[in-house]
């Protein structure tokens, strides 16, 4: 349960729980060491055994002492110099007139009575018999140094437990950090070119995140240099074929056109024969450009450069719609039109917006039935000006392009223009629809 979470928490949840944990494991420690002290301390350190042993030690030194300085009973103030240098020792010195205690150099009186000497007893142990200068007197040892065994061990306990916290927070953070800078590797491996080389992504933190996203990234380059790299090819295809296709007509239209320039034939039957396949040719040349400004124009990466001018809308949709109803009326179609209601100005590149016009007549051409009229609706709707082509299709005829270039072209003209290009089509019918933003006349 505890790994799930942290292969799923976040950073801020899993420093939250390394933290407890390293809390936890220092408290832990705390108890147990300063356990073990305070054991060692009341069954070793304080056991009767140990205790007399440095009762005797201490009485050995002070008598040593008293003896060197040959101090009186009553001398507590050379006996206080000495408790100064011991300072976990406490004197008592009862017994020929000397009855005080001395402890860390300080002097305090004690009673000579049998209740106070009996009590003294008890807490300090038995009391020793000691040769002053001036007589014999009984001397109480008072032992305190388990006081600063405690502190020790307490000390200790402290130490231990605060290296628990950091070894468990450096441990926390050593694996953070080894992730970073693996990932950190991985990202130069990347910037270096090795495209192909994976970065890890592992649990479910913002790291992790942030390796998923890079290792998005390095796809993301790779996909787009690959579909840069197949349309360079593409492009190198589509020139070499255009290049070859726009040769051949254009060597027999400089053959035609030279015959014509020399006169050679004088016959008006085959000069007007030149000059029509002359036509022609250049006809299919118009047609190989246009071809190939429709690709570039939707696969190119520069911006359409446009000479946007305000124009009448009806006036506009009239000449636009006019001319493509007698394009097709001279092809043999039949053409039904709506009239324009509205006043409105739109702003627009009427040579684009021919362009256009002339894709969807193009099309209409191609795959239209000549039984059923092709009807052009133009209309002023909410803020947009909208032209409608539709017709019915043709039974038997293939009305998909194979890359719908032309259709592109379209809506790459329109949205350059800020309008919008969309189609429509079922077994029966199709329809296309262009329209820009109009300003309607107050």
């Amino acid at each position: 349960m505890i790994k799930g979470f942290l292969s799923r928490a976040s950073l801020n949840a899993k420093m939250l729980f390394a933290a407890l944990l390293a809390l936890l494991l220092a408290v832990g420690v705390f108890f147990a060491a300063y356990g073990i002290g305070s054991y060692f301390i009341e069954k070793v350190y304080m056991s009767s055994e140990a205790v007399s042993a440095r009762k005797a030690q201490i009485y050995t030194d002070f008598n040593i002492y008293v003896r060197q300085n040959n101090l009186s009973g009553t001398d507590s103030a050379a006996i206080a110099r000495w408790t100064a240098e011991h300072e976990d020792v406490t004197i008592i010195v009862t017994g020929g007139g000397g009855n005080y205690s001395v402890r860390r150099g300080q002097e305090a009186p004690v009673n000579n009575q049998i209740s106070d000497l009996i009590q003294i007893a008890e807490i300090y142990g038995k009391l020793y018999p000691m040769r002053f200068a001036d007589g014999e007197y009984q001397i109480a040892i008072g032992d305190s140094s388990q006081t600063r065994e405690q502190s020790l061990f307490l000390i200790g306990s402290l130490v231990l437990a605060s290296v628990a916290f950091i070894a468990v927070m450096f441990f926390y953070i050593r694996r953070v950090t080894d992730r970073i800078i693996d990932l950190s590797e991985e990202a130069v491996v990347i910037g270096k070119g090795d495209l192909e080389a994976p970065i890890t992504a592992s649990g479910g933190d913002e790291i992790s995140v942030l390796a998923t996203e890079m290792d998005n990234m390095r796809r993301s380059v790779i996909e787009r240099m690959s579909n840069e790299k197949r349309a360079w090819e593409a492009n190198s295809e589509l020139i070499t074929a255009i290049s070859h296709d726009i040769r051949t007509p254009m060597t027999s239209l400089i053959g035609y056109l030279g015959l014509l320039t020399e006169g050679v034939n004088e016959d008006e039957e085959s000069r007007a024969r030149f000059a029509s396949a002359a036509y022609g040719k250049a006809l299919e040349l118009k047609d190989l450009t246009d071809e190939l400004f429709k690709y570039f124009l939707v696969f190119g990466r520069a911006e359409l450069e446009m000479q946007r001018e305000r124009y009448d809308a009806r006036l506009l949709v009239e000449q636009l719609v006019g001319e493509a109803a007698f394009d097709l009326r001279d092809a043999g179609f039949e053409v039904v039109q709506t009239d324009f209601s509205g006043e409105c100005t739109v702003v627009a590149d009427a040579m684009y917006l021919k362009r256009v016009m002339d894709n969807l007549v193009s099309n209409a051409k191609k795959y239209a039935d000549r039984a059923f009229p092709i009807v052009f609706v133009s209309e002023l709707s909410g803020n947009d000006l909208s032209i409608c082509v539709s017709n019915t299709i043709a039974k038997g005829i293939s009305r998909v392009e194979s890359t719908r270039i032309g259709l592109r072209t379209c809506a790459k003209i329109m949205q350059a223009m800020g309008g919008s290009f969309e189609t429509a089509s079922d077994e029966e019918r199709y329809a296309a629809s262009l329209s820009l933003p109009a300003d309607r006349n107050e």
